[in-house]
């Protein structure tokens, strides 16, 4: 072989390599394998508002815990999510609905969290004042039906029903309705001290059809952190109304779907 047929398959070899090195270098990297999943409910619910994901993720083989978040600041609901983490074993996936995302954007920089899911969730930035960020998108239908009762919020029956779980079948909607958990007023206002969508990979089911935070809130928020995004078909409580697509998207922060 010539010395110049020798320089062009040395070049050839080379700019393969590069072309390679640059395709996965583009690609994002494999989420890492999580046994275990740390769920965190919003406001005005519990942690039953787990029920229909819980059962999928354990058929899937992966350990669950469901968070009973008090609602009454942001530090004693970042203590209770907390104690969860402390008692898991190993890589876990955080995943929040609603207000739960401002938890565990607080709580997700602990080294055992692999990765957060967000549902329909706040994502707030450091000290971020969230209320200001909310008020540059149309307000929801059911910010008109918060009632406040000695520093707590609930929201009120025919809201509830109708807009908090828009597209959830009535018998599971009054049930959600009943188990409501009053919230401290104060809650929407606290700020967090880090992001851990920051630092940490993130996915994101966007409601499409949310009548308590704006979908394009949502958007804004998923975008800002580069989450790997779901657009659904749904309500606010899409965890309730589409458990299938919200569990897929879990198992693929936890490294067991692509």
């Amino acid at each position: 072989m010539s010395k110049l047929h020798t320089l062009a398959a040395v070049a050839a070899v080379v700019l393969t390599a590069t072309l390679r090195g640059s395709a996965a270098h583009g690609q994002p990297a494999a989420p890492v394998e999580a046994p275990n999943v740390v769920l965190v409910h919003g406001a005005w619910a519990d942690g039953s508002s787990w029920a229909e994901v819980i059962p999928c993720l354990q058929a899937a083989g992966l350990k669950v815990t469901a968070v009973q978040n008090p609602l009454t600041s942001l530090a004693d609901s970042v203590a209770a999510t907390r104690r969860a983490l402390a008692q898991q074993d190993g890589p876990t996936v955080l995943a929040a609905h609603s207000w739960g995302g401002t938890v565990i954007s607080e709580v997700g920089t602990d080294p055992k969290v692999t990765a957060l899911v967000y549902v329909a969730a706040r994502a707030p930035d450091a000290g971020e004042d969230f209320v200001a960020l909310s008020g540059k998108f149309p307000t929801g239908p059911v910010r008109a039906g918060i009632q406040q009762h000695d520093g707590f919020t609930t929201i009120s029956e025919e809201p509830f029903l109708k807009s908090f779980a828009n597209g959830v079948v009535p018998e599971r909607a009054k049930v959600l309705y009943a188990v409501q958990e009053p919230t401290a007023a104060s809650l929407f206002s606290e700020r967090t001290t880090v992001a851990a969508w920051r630092s940490k990979p993130s996915w994101y089911a966007v409601s499409k059809l949310d009548q308590t935070i704006n979908p394009d809130l949502e958007r804004f928020l998923a975008k800002r952190m580069n989450a790997r995004t779901v657009e659904l078909e749904a309500g606010h409580l899409s965890l309730v109304s589409h458990p299938k697509e919200i569990t897929d998207l879990i198992l693929a922060a936890a490294g067991r779907r692509n």
